[in-house]
């Protein structure tokens, strides 16, 4: 079992490690100071990592469904703590550097460092280097990379990507590729647009890895509400949003011009949640005198799209909004871009199932003998389908309240407790509170609960379900 999860494992670490050559030349083009961080983390991964998939190499027909689950657990883990080193070598604490190197890589964008303006420009596109990873998946870019290993596939891609209820594309090879070249194009067009827009070329390749990945990671203290640009919120707006429809969506439309699809469907109710959601908040903001309407209708516009992406980006302290904008704002962060996207939490498309199962059960009620089909959008959706969902609700509700407990055992209120964990599960970064709101940080967090937080962090990046089966009895007969 284990001789292909090791191979492979080594060969994403090996990614990761040459990676960090990346912000080594960065900071030799700016400093020359930092750079020795990044050559040495390098050379440390690039050894783990060649060492690992030279020892195990051989060639694979096939991975098994365990080994696939096993795979991206070992990956991913073994990334976040790799990808902590040049954060260790900076003088970061070690289990502040597993929290940062982990809300990187899982596109969390919660940070330990009170002041981000100070760290070295290495460290900063680091940061956003470890976003574009995991937004793009680090399994999905090394199987497109991996041709010669002759692995089909599909199986880690599902453990990656939930967005299975379509194989629109026979090879994973060809999807892992379209679903990169997709990636790679909102990037750029994302950064171009940031630097025309009137933001430094620095600034501009930083913030266009943390938005096409909704990652949130920022430059600035006061993350993009620092740059006082009503130019730059709107097009990191209409970035977001489409960081968080499914990357496959796009290639699917252009080639088949079909808009009937279950994709098409998710995409629709997102839009849909996302207008209701905003002119609920547009309303308040307005009809309480917090802004003139336009500037109510970008604040809400903005810092909405950036909690329900999971990006994490802020313009604005929203806890100042008054109490019903710090609550609804957990309902937000709850609700989640479209499967096959970037963005974390419980995802668009199952909200859209347990509606349409509620439907279908009040219709039952009154009439018992009338046949039922559950839908969404043009598609029926199989009972299968339907349970697993309702199953991965009620694991992810466990879970994040068997973690608030802990976290509250470590001495923090409940509501501190509870935001904690719902922002590193959803991936959306800002909690609620004075010590982890959107002006705040984790700094002050014990060590014990960074460490939580920070397997939180992945354990909401994979789904909780592909974490947890691992730890089953069955899994290991």
């Amino acid at each position: 079992m284990w001789q292909p999860v090791l191979m492979i494992s080594g060969y994403f670490i090996s990614v990761l490690g040459l990676a960090m050559l990346i912000p080594a030349g960065v900071d030799i083009y700016y400093t020359g100071v930092n750079w020795s961080y990044f050559v040495t983390a390098s050379i440390v991964a690039l050894f783990i990592g060649v060492s690992l998939f030279l020892a195990n190499n051989n060639k694979i027909n096939n991975i098994s469904l365990q080994q696939g689950y096993l795979l991206t657990c070992c990956s991913w883990f073994s990334v976040a703590i790799l990808a902590a080193v040049p954060f260790v070598l900076y003088g970061t604490p070690l289990s502040d550097a597993v929290f940062e190197a982990a809300s990187g890589i899982s596109t969390t964008g919660a940070t330990i460092y009170k002041n981000v303006e100070i760290l070295p420009k290495s460290l900063l596109l680091w940061r956003a280097i470890l976003h574009g990873l995991g937004g793009i998946g680090i399994v999905i870019f090394a199987i497109a990379l991996l041709p010669f290993l002759g692995i089909g596939g599909m199986q880690i891609f599902q453990r990656e990507n939930s967005d299975v209820n379509e194989k629109f594309m026979p090879k994973i090879s060809y999807i892992a590729k379209r679903i990169i070249l997709v990636y790679l194009l909102l990037m750029f067009s994302c950064l171009f647009s940031l630097k025309m827009a009137g933001m430094g070329w620095f600034d501009a390749v930083c913030q266009s890895l943390s938005t096409i990945a909704t990652g949130g990671f920022s430059t600035k203290n006061a993350s993009i509400g620092a740059f006082n640009s009503s130019t730059i919120e709107w097009v990191i707006i209409l970035f977001m949003f489409l960081g968080a429809i499914p990357l496959t969506f796009y290639h699917s439309l252009l080639a088949t011009r079909n808009i009937h699809s279950l994709r098409s469907a998710q995409v629709g109710a997102f839009i849909k949640v996302l207008g209701c959601y905003i002119a609920l908040m547009t309303i308040w903001l307005w009809s309480n005198d917090f802004y003139d309407f336009f500037t109510a209708l970008r604040m809400a516009s903005f810092n909405i799209i950036s909690i329900v992406t999971t990006t994490g980006f802020v313009t604005a302290d929203y806890l100042k909004w008054g109490v019903f904008a710090g609550t609804v704002f957990i309902v937000f962060a709850l609700t989640g871009g479209c499967t096959g996207s970037t963005s974390g939490s419980i995802k668009i498309f199952r909200w859209q199932v347990v509606w349409a199962q509620i439907k279908k059960t009040f219709i039952s009620i009154l009439e018992p003998n009338r046949m039922v089909p559950l839908r969404v959008g043009q598609s029926n959706i199989s009972w299968d389908v339907a349970y697993s969902i309702l199953i991965f609700l009620a694991v992810y509700t466990f879970t994040v309240a068997f973690i608030t407990i802990i976290v509250s055992i470590c001495g923090y209120d409940f509501l501190t407790s509870f935001s904690a964990v719902i922002a590193c599960m959803t991936n959306s970064g800002p909690g609620i509170g004075n010590i982890i709101g959107p002006t705040g940080n984790y700094a002050s967090l014990s060590d014990t609960v960074k460490y939580i937080l920070a397997i939180t962090m992945i354990i909401g990046r994979l789904e909780v379900m592909t974490v947890l089966v691992v730890f089953t009895k069955n899994f290991w007969k």
